[in-house]
């Protein structure tokens, strides 16, 4: 007959995460929000890699970008931010 060992109780929620566990995002939304929280929050990865999330889902998981395809994304909205310009 094997022996069962049983497995470590989870630490204590008080407890500091382990170094090995990523930092917490430093999340970002646009100083032009309004209270309406219609809305994207922002926050740098790593290396040139942005994370995108509705700031109403906060727990459903982000979209990520490169640098590159955030900026091209933002440069191609209208002068007020919400219409695309049209590229001929």
């Amino acid at each position: 007959m094997s022996e069962r060992r049983a497995l470590p109780d989870a630490p204590p929620p008080s407890m500091p995460p382990p170094s090995s566990a990523p930092p917490a995002l430093r999340w970002r939304r646009s100083s032009r929000s309004t209270g309406m929280n219609n809305c994207v929050e922002t926050a740098r990865l790593r290396d040139a890699l942005l994370a995108v999330r509705d700031s109403k889902d906060v727990d459903r998981g982000p979209l990520r970008f490169s640098a590159a395809a955030w900026a091209a994304f933002v440069d191609g909205l209208g002068p007020d931010g919400a219409r695309p310009r049209h590229v001929s």
